[in-house]
């Protein structure tokens, strides 16, 4: 295939190939999505991103309608605001079947609607004929399944494949087996409502439809993705019943979410899409525990980085999603020592996988802790957590997961007794990288050489900090003084060292990293930015930052990028290396506005907003690319970014707050407003239901030049509101 080229063993779409254009559409419930084309097919392409994936595997490759062997035209296509159903209309092209028989462009109305539910895709077909004459033609759906493990989809090749066995066809079904090389029979069961008058092996169903002036026909098909257990399973419920309940499910999907209205009707349909975005994502992990997965389609998956983050820019809007995260990552924290793994006594996970090349042991991924910062991060969320809900004893249950993890960071995080966290890779498997920007290329030195590990990487020590201070404050309220004590002096000596090694004049700025030798990376990287967010910095260095990243440099005008223009490897379209990633900004908004600086935390609010404004379905990308705002153009976007993505879908909450000033503590049922600001975009907000335990209230932020009022409306229970000039 043309559009699809090799480099170096790995798979590129071609920047010319209709490919990289093309809008997918996604629909997902718990461990099953599929992501289609806007005409609700799946196009069989080498390295298509498209199916119909379940626990790691890809059970369709190909689903595909043709009237008379084209396909339609495309009118519209939408996934619903609550991301439960995708719709399109379709209509025929014009159809030369014979001399004598001809159906004009317009003629037929093509109606599909696709949900997914309990690990089936349904899928219902309405065709009408909208013309004047009678009309017969054939329409076509083709099926394929290769099986493919989510790694294989994303162009990794394998010397070994499980075996296909033969496809059974029945009356009104197909019935693709697969036997893995992880001993599991996988198989596609495909359902058809209308049997068809002829159905291949080879996975074509055939209709002949014959259609009055304005008469219609309906069928559905259930595509189901079954594993050896369920392989007896009784047949799937029909497409009302699955849509009914299915209705009612995405209905009820709330925790203790607020409610946010405001002035700006373009903004609430972003909040909109967000919240759908979120709760799409949220996944039984399995004890009732809620887990984002961290985005469609690379990483539908538990990700420990990703969840913690997702949570702590949710955290006031919704404390549920943390507690989840929390309980999941203590329940899979390691307990030993695995090099393939890269665990380690204490660490948190950096990702669980499902699928047959984790589960032969071909990849690491099963449970792997190749993250560096996950256990800090771990730590201060507890602790956020706690001051957020005064939920003592659900904290007080994690406190020795908390204790392993401060344990991992002194014994194991800081390999040379340094007094930073440093990261290395225990196998040529891992992740050579094993920070937030974890591509292969994106810590180096200011001529460009990459940065040899173990590398001690900016952010990660003010995370360090941060967890050493939350957990101090966890152990306060656990009544255990003299360990909060300890645990204070130990951020106060980071904090020294951290300004004296990592802060650069010559920037000016924290430094990206200090390499094996300690050498520092003097390159201006948006991970400096992350040292506001923990609070590390000093306030008269985090004012050079700020400015730093709002210059010219780093703020594109769409965002903060990873990289400032200028630096080697600087590159707009990277991954990592000058790219813009909506949860970066919000991080470094908090960041700002910690020490201040609202009006630039509300310039990175403006952007995001505007940002939305150019993306498909008002929905934030997992990142895109980082070239200068244009006047009447929208950002260029990354082509292959997960969309959604959880930690992009919460950032917009994150950075309400960062503009709000708001905190929340809940042992004194206090809400505070620390500087409250509102870019010019937004001339109110409405807050409703912001619950502390068993209390609420409604507010009301309105705009002024450089700051906001708030204005009580409501208030049951007792709750202080304070706001701070």
């Amino acid at each position: 295939m043309d559009e699809i080229v090799e480099i170096s063993g790995n798979y590129y779409v071609l920047a010319t190939s209709a490919l990289a254009m093309e809008q997918n559409r996604v629909v997902k419930h718990a461990n099953t999505f599929s992501v289609f084309d806007s005409r609700g097919d799946i196009r069989s392409a080498f390295f298509n991103d498209q199916g119909l994936f379940n626990n790691g595997t890809r059970y369709l490759s190909e689903a595909q309608f043709f009237i008379e062997g084209r396909k339609p035209l495309l009118l519209s296509s939408d996934v619903t605001r609550d991301n439960h159903l995708l719709t399109v209309d379709l209509t025929n092209t014009d159809l030369l079947i014979s001399p004598e028989r001809q159906i004009r462009r317009g003629a037929i109305h093509i109606f599909r609607s696709i949900f997914i539910w309990e690990g089936r895709c349904y899928q219902k077909y309405r065709l009408r004929n909208f013309g004047l004459d009678h009309l017969s033609f054939t329409i076509s759906l083709r099926f394929g399944c290769d099986f493919d493990d989510i790694f294989e989809v994303r162009g990794m090749k394998r010397t070994m494949k499980g075996t296909f066995l033969d496809v059974q066809v029945g009356e009104r079904s197909l019935d693709f087996p697969y036997l893995g090389l992880d001993n599991i029979l996988r198989r596609t069961l495909i359902d058809f409502s209308l049997a068809p008058d002829t159905l291949k092996k080879n996975g074509e169903a055939f209709y002949a439809i014959s259609l009055a002036p304005y008469g219609d026909v309906e069928f559905e098909v259930v595509v189901s993705c079954l594993e050896d257990h369920a392989a007896g399973e009784a047949s799937a419920p029909s497409y009302a019943d699955a849509l009914s309940v299915s209705s009612r499910f995405f209905s009820m999907a709330r925790g203790r979410e607020s409610i946010i209205s405001t002035s700006n009707e373009d903004f609430n349909v972003l909040i909109e899409r967000s919240v759908s975005d979120l709760r799409m994502m949220l996944t039984d992990v399995g004890n009732g525990i809620l887990y984002p997965d961290a985005g469609i389609p690379w990483f539908s998956t538990p990700f420990g980085r990703d969840g913690i983050i997702t949570a702590w820019e949710t955290l006031w809007f919704n404390p549920d999603i943390a507690r989840g995260v929390l309980a999941y990552l203590s329940d899979n924290q390691a307990r030993s020592f695995n090099d393939i793994q890269d665990a380690e006594p204490g660490k948190i996970l950096h990702e669980v996988r499902m699928g047959e090349m984790t589960n032969t042991g071909e990849l690491p991924y099963a449970r792997y802790y190749g993250s560096s910062d996950s256990t800090p991060l771990f730590i201060m969320l507890a602790g956020r957590y706690l001051q957020r809900t005064g939920d003592l004893a659900f904290v007080e249950s994690i406190w020795p997961h908390i204790k392993r993890a401060l344990d991992w960071i002194n014994m194991y995080g800081d390999m040379d007794g340094d007094g930073f966290v440093e990261y290395a890779r225990k196998t040529e498997i891992g992740i050579r990288n094993q920070a937030w920007k974890d591509s292969p290329e994106s810590v180096f030195h200011e001529n460009g050489d990459l940065a040899t590990p173990p590398v001690a990487i900016c952010e990660i020590q003010g995370y360090v900090f941060a967890a050493k201070r939350q957990a101090a404050y966890i152990a306060q309220q656990l009544g255990l003084q003299q360990i909060a004590f300890e645990l204070l002096s130990q951020a106060k000596e980071i904090q020294r060292n951290f300004e004296e090694t990592f802060w650069d004049e010559t920037l000016p700025g924290y430094v990206l990293a200090l390499d094996q030798n300690k050498r520092p990376c003097r390159v201006r990287a948006s991970n400096m930015g992350h040292c506001l967010f923990s609070g590390i910095s000093s306030s008269a260095h985090a004012r050079i930052v700020a400015d730093s990243l709002m210059d010219e440099t780093f703020f594109s005008g769409w965002g903060v990028r990873t990289l400032a223009k200028g630096q080697p490897r600087f590159n707009p379209m990277s991954y990592h290396n000058g790219s813009i990633w909506p949860h970066d900004n919000a991080m470094i908004a908090e960041g700002m506005s910690r020490y201040g600086f609202k009006v630039y935390a509300g310039r990175i609010l403006d952007a995001m907003f505007r940002v939305s404004q150019f993306t498909e379905l008002r929905r934030f990308p997992e990142l895109f690319c980082g070239f200068d705002r244009r006047p009447n153009q929208g950002p260029t976007l990354y082509p292959v970014a997960c969309s959604p993505q959880a930690w992009a879908a919460a950032s917009i909450f994150s950075l309400l707050q960062s503009c709000l000033g708001l905190s929340i503590q809940a042992s004194s049922k206090q809400i505070q407003f620390t500087q409250p600001y509102l870019p010019e975009f937004l001339s109110s907000i409405h807050i409703r239901n912001l619950a502390i335990w068993d209390a609420f209230i409604d507010f009301v932020a309105e705009r002024h030049e450089l700051s906001a009022s708030i204005t009580v409306l409501r208030r049951t229970g007792d709750i202080s509101v304070i706001v701070s000039k």
